[in-house]
């Protein structure tokens, strides 16, 4: 009886364990769009958008705008939540949801875990 609990329980714990997201490259991302994964990339251009509503901050990875391969999205409530943003340059990898805003996968970024550099 003992032995049957254990399995149980060791099943239970497999199946509520979180499934990692996988990771892909940037250029990968459209191919990806509606699925949890993480991003990595180098960032070619970032910029807040200070007069639009909700002042969104644009971090473009591999190409910079308007020829971005992926954008990561973090809205100006959420900037102090995250904390502080990749630099042009640098390797930065993000893990959500994608999705595709206009043809370019992007990831909007809520929180400091969703950001790795």
């Amino acid at each position: 009886m003992k032995a049957s609990r254990l399995l149980l329980l060791s099943v239970l714990a497999f199946a509520l364990t979180p499934i990692s997201a996988q990771t892909i490259s940037a250029s990968e991302a459209k191919n990806h769009v509606g699925e949890k994964a993480t991003i990595c990339g180098k960032v070619a251009s970032e910029r807040t958008a200070t007069s639009s509503r909700g002042e969104p901050t644009f971090i473009n990875l591999d190409a910079a705008y308007p020829n971005q391969v992926f954008t990561i999205l973090v809205w100006g409530d959420d900037r102090q939540t995250v904390g502080k943003l990749p630099t042009e340059g640098s390797r930065v990898c993000a893990t959500g949801l994608i999705q595709d805003y206009k043809g370019v996968p992007e990831i909007v970024v809520k929180s400091s875990g969703q950001l790795s550099q």
